[in-house]
């Protein structure tokens, strides 16, 4: 397996788990009151549009070829990042 294998199949499991986790708390959400839920509504709607960013950018990674992918590397760190950062937020919310 490649350099760039091993790679996108670890983030994809990391967003994968992500994208678990914040299905978990969605369901827990519903038994939320309906003036909180709102709130969550719209939070989980920025986590829904972070996770989308985040698996077009692996997209693009895998269909890279071996020569450009590793400078794409940095930019999905942060968007990666940034749905971790924005998933964890919202869990302390809860």
């Amino acid at each position: 397996m490649t350099k760039r294998n091993v790679y996108i199949e670890k983030v994809k499991k990391q967003l994968d788990e992500l994208n678990a986790k914040m299905n978990k708390l969605e369901t827990k959400s519903q038994d939320a009151k309906v003036d909180a839920r709102a709130r969550y509504k719209e939070e989980m709607d920025k986590l829904n549009k972070r996770s989308k960013i985040a698996f077009k950018k692996l997209e693009e990674i895998q269909a890279a070829g071996e020569d450009k992918w590793e400078s794409m590397v940095t930019e999905m760190e942060k968007v990666r990042d940034a749905f971790k950062h924005s998933f964890n937020y919202f869990k302390s919310q809860l």
